[in-house]
């Protein structure tokens, strides 16, 4: 599988991942392997991940990597990427991502982002997640950089599970890389 999503990345940097996940030392040892797959590439990391995960992901780069390729890592908490605004809104966080990519995109520099997608509670409209990942799958065409998104397989209901394959063009699900036969891309503005 490993072998198979890096030579995606070389193929083509526009490249939207779907990551669904059970166990946590699998989702930490995927993130960690996809950090350090694209330090070694020559990316720069975009990092959004919560304040409990991070350090188990940070303890194991720190033996794996220099000081200065740990610095080439830019980590944004994933509470305050996502409620940016108060609330799970969509524009602000397309606003909020765009003003953090700009100078790699203004200086043509390499990058790469992990997103950890979390909510403690089904209040938010599962609707705005749609219109997020549309946004994002669009952002991913236009910046042409490779982004996964990661949710918890188990807090997925059906209904968030058939948005998510409509919204990402390849499916990382543990240890298997497939293509979404259901993905729709994104209309331009």
């Amino acid at each position: 599988m490993k072998n198979k999503i890096n030579q995606l990345f070389k193929d083509q940097k526009n490249v939207h991942v779907l990551y669904s996940y059970n166990e946590m030392e699998n989702y930490i040892n995927q993130v960690v392997d996809y950090i350090k797959d694209g330090i070694y590439a020559g990316d720069y990391i975009i990092l959004i991940e919560n304040d409990r995960i991070y350090p188990l992901i940070k303890k194991q780069l720190d033996t794996l990597l220099t000081k200065d390729q740990m610095n080439l890592i830019h980590r944004i908490n994933n509470f305050d990427f996502y409620y940016s605004s108060g609330s799970y809104h969509p524009p602000s966080i397309e606003n909020y991502f765009n003003k953090m990519v700009q100078p790699y995109v203004e200086n043509k520099i390499s990058f790469r982002s992990w997103a950890h997608v979390e909510w403690t509670t089904m209040k938010d409209p599962l609707h705005l997640i749609e219109d997020f990942e549309k946004i994002v799958d669009e952002a991913v065409n236009q910046l042409s950089f490779p982004l996964i998104c990661a949710y918890k397989g188990e807090r997925m209901p059906e209904y968030l599970q058939t948005i998510l394959m409509e919204t990402h063009p390849y499916i990382l699900v543990e240890d298997d890389f497939i293509v979404s036969e259901q993905y729709r891309p994104a209309k331009s503005k």
